[in-house]
């Protein structure tokens, strides 16, 4: 049964990965969390018994994800209408799903391939999760959450203390407090260091109780000292994880680079005394004989660095997004001027690393400058601006507006701040169970009609006859209409009208306009209609729905 707000139904197939026997898939599809979970229990099975076939199905599809489907934040599933994957290298910001449930999912499974394989690369993936898109589904109070976890925002997305769906929250608790379990692995001989953070561990290895204490301040500094504490001198191997952001590699597959060289390369001591880097599948090996005391300093260098990403990710054609460490940056209006959609991060522009112990419970910020684009007297102008961007984790924690992770490289990737036209004066109502209605004004004009920028929606109503009002503080002459609608047919349930027409108000009444010509309702345009000039305090837009169908609107200016 899948369920979701109320609604009941049996959906198999690809939807719940049973379309064809596990061991001849190649691609991840369908719902995106329990995925993670089926995959998670396959690896289970295949550390057990052993089954190759498991093995070979399991790196299959783990190559797919990582290699197609993984965002930069390590969020999972763009696609929101199944909770899941979508087509390889469709990777959508502002709607991208990336749910909560599914990233500590994904999480979980890596952490299983991990200890199947002794591979960093699956450390890798599963810190890029655990900093990025499991902690932002937890608000800083940790008492609001996100169900999705998107990389752009115009202002419509903000936590919630709950939801119909209540799978997320007690989700992120778990695992929150699972954590501690997921920094060591030890075997015969050897102890594997996975993750890093201020603690201790202790494990049983060769034929003894070894505590290990690791000092660090990570993520925030690449220094990290580990004092390894055996019972008595045993013989092992310290396996030590460099993290594939520290050798030139944000993500274990081509679908993310860093554009620029390398600043400085991880280095490794013991006892005061220099060993060579040299790792092997992600771990610097380090075999002796270990006394109490004997020391291990891993240093990371820790610069900011830019991010692009696969050729084939169109959302992000254009576009660099930024992150230091372990850590995904994002910028976000509290910090530049209310507006970052019209930001442009030229290549080569410098960035700069600054601690805010005062800002979101103490981070470190990445600062540098960028061109703002702006509409003044009809024409685009640019603008030089300071540049903050803070940890994507933290965002959403100071009211609702505007944040981005995959900021603009060039002029035509960014959205210009138009100037308030005369929609903006007016104060919007809608009908009944309308969604954001005030996002008909917000001035974001969209690509496309199932572009995901702002837009206003009477979904999950269908068939009926809707309304969207503007109201003027003093009377106005309008004489022409333009509505950009929004559809999106292929993901969700929202097309064109059947019909629409524009309504004036003259008293308490509400007249039709006398139109020039036909109300279009064509995707991907915008649709005008010129009337004979009215003098006003109150337009409306009277949109019938088609039959089985919701409809809603990006942007409706009037003239």
């Amino acid at each position: 049964p899948y369920e979701r707000e109320g609604e009941t139904r049996l959906l198999y197939g690809e939807y719940a990965q049973d379309d064809k026997p596990f061991v001849e898939q190649t691609t991840a599809v369908g719902h995106a969390v329990r995925a993670g979970y089926f995959y998670a229990a396959a690896a289970d099975v295949a550390a057990l018994t052993g089954n190759r076939d498991y093995l070979a199905a399991l790196g299959r599809l783990w190559a797919d994800v990582v290699g197609t489907k993984l965002y930069v934040t390590g969020g999972i599933g763009a696609a929101g209408a199944w909770e899941g994957y979508g087509p390889a290298y469709r990777l959508p910001n502002v709607s991208a799903y990336a749910e909560t449930c599914a990233n500590i999912a994904t999480f979980l499974w890596n952490s299983r391939m991990l200890r199947l394989e002794l591979d960093a690369k699956y450390a890798d993936v599963m810190e890029r999760i655990l900093y990025n898109s499991v902690l932002s589904g937890i608000s800083l109070s940790g008492d609001t959450f996100f169900y999705p976890n998107p990389l752009a925002s115009f202002g419509q997305h903000e936590r919630t203390p709950w939801f119909t769906c209540a799978c997320c929250p007690p989700n992120v608790a778990r695992v929150l407090a699972s954590v501690p379990g997921y920094f060591y692995a030890a075997a015969a001989d050897e102890v594997y260091v996975n993750l890093y953070a201020q603690g201790t561990g202790r494990m049983r290895v060769a034929g003894t109780e070894v505590e290990l204490v690791q000092s660090t301040d990570y993520p925030w500094k690449g220094e990290v000292r580990i004092e390894v504490r055996p019972a008595k001198v045993a013989a092992f191997t310290l396996a030590v994880r460099i993290p594939g952001w520290a050798l030139n590699r944000p993500v274990p597959s081509d679908l993310y680079a860093y554009p620029e060289a390398p600043q400085g390369a991880p280095s490794l001591k013991v006892n005061g005394q220099a060993v060579a880097v040299a790792p092997v599948k992600g771990y610097a090996l380090v075999r002796r004989e270990w006394r109490p005391g004997d020391v291990v300093e891993l240093s990371l260098p820790m610069p900011a660095r830019r991010v692009v990403a696969h050729e084939a990710v169109e959302e992000d054609r254009g576009r660099v997004a930024v992150e230091r460490g372990p850590l995904v940056y994002c910028a976000e209006w509290p910090d530049n001027d209310g507006r970052v959609s019209n930001l442009v991060l030229a290549d080569g522009s410098p960035l700069a690393v600054e601690t805010r112990p005062d800002l979101l419970g103490g981070v470190v910020v990445i600062t540098g400058e960028a061109e703002a684009l702006s509409e003044k007297a009809g024409q685009v102008v640019s603008e030089r601006r300071p540049l903050i961007l803070v940890p994507y984790y933290a965002w959403a924690n100071r009211g609702k507006g505007e944040m981005a992770v995959w900021l603009a490289r060039e002029p035509s990737a960014a959205r210009v701040a138009r100037e308030p036209g005369l929609a903006a004066k007016a104060a919007v109502a809608a009908s009944e169970k309308a969604v954001r209605p005030e996002a008909a004004k917000d001035q974001f004009e969209p690509d496309a009609s199932d572009d995901e920028a702002g837009y206003m929606h009477w979904w999950p109503k269908k068939g009926t006859l809707e309304w969207l009002e503007y109201a003027f503080p003093a009377p106005v002459r309008v004489s022409s209409a333009s509505v950009y609608w929004f559809d999106d047919t292929g993901g969700g349930e929202c097309r064109v009208p059947a019909s629409w027409r524009v309504l004036y108000k003259s008293g308490d009444a509400w007249l039709p306009v006398e139109a020039a010509g036909a109300y279009a309702t064509t995707r991907d345009a915008w649709n005008t209609v010129e009337f004979a000039p009215v003098r006003t305090t109150a337009l409306r837009l009277e949109v019938q729905l088609q039959k089985d169908w919701s409809a809603g609107v990006h942007e409706w200016t009037i003239k």
